[in-house]
């Protein structure tokens, strides 16, 4: 049995976290953590998670678990991973990073941080959105310059971060695969009379309403055809699920920065 601790235990994945782990033969719920000031410290895990009483407080004090645990899971906030890989790295534990919306100087420190401890860092834990970013890769080397790229994504409306993190991958893995610069391709919004396409740009356009659990859509657009390859979560089962069996890989390597392209081995 692998001992998992979930941060972020509070929140809509935090809640699935611990109700699949209760439920797992292979891992066992060492603790669950949310920020300081959180109310729902002190309160029971499962009963949070509505998964039926689990016997284990959430707590404010990561540290103070680190003993029991043998990886962190993580899906809070920029500021609170942060924190939290800096006290794993002290405790020499693993972890597993879901949450979106760093900085450049905040991704900056977590790949410093990363390099003490087995960690894996990925926007999008579904062996779905691993396996589209393989294929879309392939895709667009083939078609080529001559067809346009764009990248549509929607959320729920409680999302606070924008792209989500997820199509700022598959973005970053379309204009790697064409030789192409993001930041200087990579077009957010459109609005007025702009005038036409420029060649080259990769388009990322964001959807937020009601409680959509997140859709991808890549469109490859020709003259005469356009090809869309879409991924559609219908619960977020499928990112806990991803994110569990990267924590059951992570505990097995050396120290360094994966992700969910080698938890799944499709380098």
């Amino acid at each position: 049995m692998i001992n998992v601790i979930v941060a972020g235990a509070a929140g809509r994945m935090g809640c699935r976290l611990v109700a699949l782990i209760k439920d797992s033969t292979t891992l066992t719920l060492a603790g669950a953590v949310e920020g300081k000031g959180h109310h729902a410290v002190g309160d029971d895990a499962g009963e949070t998670a509505g998964c039926g009483r689990a016997s284990l407080p959430i707590t404010d004090d990561l540290a103070g678990l680190l003993d029991r645990g043998e990886v962190v899971v993580d899906f809070s906030s920029p500021e609170a991973t942060l924190h939290h890989l800096r006290t794993v790295a002290q405790h020499k534990r693993a972890m597993v990073i879901g949450t979106t919306g760093f900085s450049v100087p905040q991704l900056e420190e977590l790949k410093s941080l990363a390099r003490q401890v087995p960690c894996v860092l990925s926007p999008n834990m579904s062996v779905g959105v691993n396996l589209i970013y393989k294929v879309i890769s392939e895709m667009a080397k083939t078609l080529g310059d001559e067809y346009d790229i764009e990248v549509i994504e929607a959320h729920h409306r409680l999302k606070k971060d924008a792209p989500s993190g997820t199509a700022l991958k598959i973005a970053e893995v379309l204009a790697h695969a064409v030789n192409r610069d993001l930041d200087q391709v990579g077009v957010y919004a459109r609005k007025g009379l702009i005038g036409e396409r420029k060649k080259g740009e990769i388009g990322i356009q964001t959807i937020r309403a009601g409680d959509i659990v997140g859709d991808h859509t890549i469109l490859f657009g020709g003259m005469g055809e356009r090809i869309e390859v879409t991924h559609r979560a219908s619960s977020r089962d499928t990112f806990a699920g991803g994110a569990l069996r990267a924590a059951r890989w992570v505990v097995r390597q050396p120290p360094g920065l994966y992700d969910m392209m080698d938890v799944l081995s499709l380098r």
